[in-house]
């Protein structure tokens, strides 16, 4: 299987054993950058010099404990520090000034400029979406006070290349996934999220995992994951993409959501791929009503109004959340330890899908992956440009089959998973005839199905008098006739 997935994927693959390589997590990157690194500096046979690689990660990849040093070398030792990092660009609408932020190191875009000239030559990748990722190189523009009004001393863009370490060509992605068959292709998407197949007991636990990647490749995909302690929730959704966003619990107002009125900036929803909010039996929503209006609304349509302004964006929203052993039981309430905002029928209405958390096996060692995989970085960037490719929803619609009086939610719900499993799963299919109808059905249409009946039983829980009446109950999926 190594030689078959080297020999096929060739540039694209990378050797990480995340058993042995300890000081890798020492170093907390997120695994789009480690897997960057490691390519760079891997030979043919996946070793490296240590300390060559230490190296370029301190000088270009600090901490953010580092930034009070980064600043003094900037501004008084008039450096013009490179690093890689994430950039974040705003636009002021008053004065036409271009500015920026760092969120890895604090740094608030009211500190900040770029000047015009530069603006001139690094626009072009940095308008592509809000946080960018990328070697920037700063420098300072120093205060002057003998003008009026008086300019301020701000850290300065100097330059700026875009973190893309090659081209993505997804129809040799689509290509290559012919070569292999179902289950080495489990085991592909594993390695490339950092898990070894190799850990798992049979193949229901794999896919219990790969589950939490649908939100990756499916825009406004809704996901709830309920689950015990140290299943790796968090891994997944913060270190596996750079087109994500993880909440780390606390506070999730409105204006952090979708848009600060007084800040006149959208939030976390906007720019991203998903947003997962993690801890969510912690989080505090801030005026709740307020807070389920929005948020009921964007999961609805993708798009809310916040004080006149609409927000609009392709972000799926992602709950997770610990679950007691007790209460992990589809056919009892599984809400009652979240916030009293889950307690509303009509946003968990508007989640498409349950992911059975205790299904997934808790970390171990030897689920650590430890051998060639898809390097991580050009693996989450596929799943990132699969989300435009609308051909597999044209699919699903064209060969699945709804009964009568058909609920729409659930119609959309399980059509929306059920594409989404077919990209992650079937990347190669380009059209119906290219369809198995048999792993259609147990590998698409049926999970998809499971996940989204779970959200029924538990509205059936919350509002017993509104969705068990026949027109809310799920109807009957199957695959046409004449398919």
């Amino acid at each position: 299987m190594t030689d078959k997935l080297r020999d096929h994927f060739d540039e694209m693959v990378v050797y990480k054993d995340l058993k042995e390589m300890s000081f890798l997590k020492t170093l907390k990157l997120p695994s789009f950058l480690r897997d960057w690194v490691l390519k760079m500096f891997e030979d043919e046979c996946g070793s490296f010099d240590t300390k060559e690689l230490l190296q370029f990660v301190n000088t270009y990849m600090p901490r953010k404990d580092d930034w009070i040093c980064i600043k003094e070398r900037i501004i008084t030792g008039f450096e013009h520090v490179k690093l890689l990092t994430k950039i974040t660009i705003d636009i002021s609408i008053k004065t036409g000034e271009v500015s920026f932020s760092l969120p890895e190191f604090g740094l608030e875009s009211k500190e900040t400029i770029i000047e015009s000239h530069i603006w001139d030559n690094v626009k072009d990748e940095l308008v592509k979406g809000t946080d960018i990722w990328g070697v920037i190189e700063l420098g300072y523009r120093f205060p002057d006070d003998t003008v009026k009004p008086k300019i301020p001393g701000k850290i300065k863009l100097t330059d700026f290349k875009s973190f893309c370490p090659y081209d993505t060509d997804l129809n040799f992605y689509k290509d290559v996934r012919s070569e292999f068959n179902i289950s080495e292709w489990i085991d592909i998407l594993l390695g490339a999220i950092d898990y070894s197949a190799a850990g798992y007991k049979n193949e229901h636990d794999k896919l219990a995992m790969l589950m939490r990647l649908l939100p990756f490749i499916e825009k406004n995909l809704n996901i709830i994951e309920l689950a015990p302690k140290g299943t790796g929730k968090s891994y997944v959704f913060g270190n596996v993409s750079k087109y994500g966003l993880l909440i780390d619990g606390g506070k999730v107002s409105r204006a952090k959501m979708f848009y600060d009125n007084q800040r006149r900036t959208p939030g976390f929803i906007v720019g991203h791929d998903y947003v997962a909010i993690d801890e969510v039996k912690l989080v505090q929503f801030g005026d709740v009503n307020e807070m389920r209006s929005a948020m009921q609304g964007y999961m609805e349509r993708g798009r809310c109004d916040v004080n006149g302004h609409e927000i609009v964006s392709d972000a799926g929203v992602v709950f997770l959340g610990n679950i007691e052993a007790d209460n992990m039981d589809e056919y009892q309430n599984m809400l009652t330890e979240l916030p009293s905002l889950f307690k509303e029928s009509a946003l968990v209405d508007r989640m498409h899908g349950f992911i059975k958390g205790w299904n997934i096996p808790p970390m171990q060692p030897n689920l650590k992956i430890s051998g060639w995989a898809l390097n991580t970085e050009y693996f989450c960037t596929v799943l990132h440009l699969l989300r435009d490719d609308i051909s597999y929803r044209a699919i699903v619609d064209q060969v699945v089959e709804v009964s009568d009086g058909a609920y729409e939610r659930h119609v959309e719900a399980v059509k929306r998973l059920t594409t989404a499993y077919l990209k992650l799963l079937f990347p190669n299919v380009r059209s119906a005839t290219d369809i198995d109808k048999q792993l259609f059905l147990n590998y698409c249409l049926r999970p998809a199905i499971k996940m989204r009946t779970i959200i029924q039983r538990q509205l059936e829980i919350l509002d017993p008098k509104e969705y068990r009446k026949d027109n809310k109950q799920m109807p009957i999926f199957s695959l046409r006739k004449d398919f």
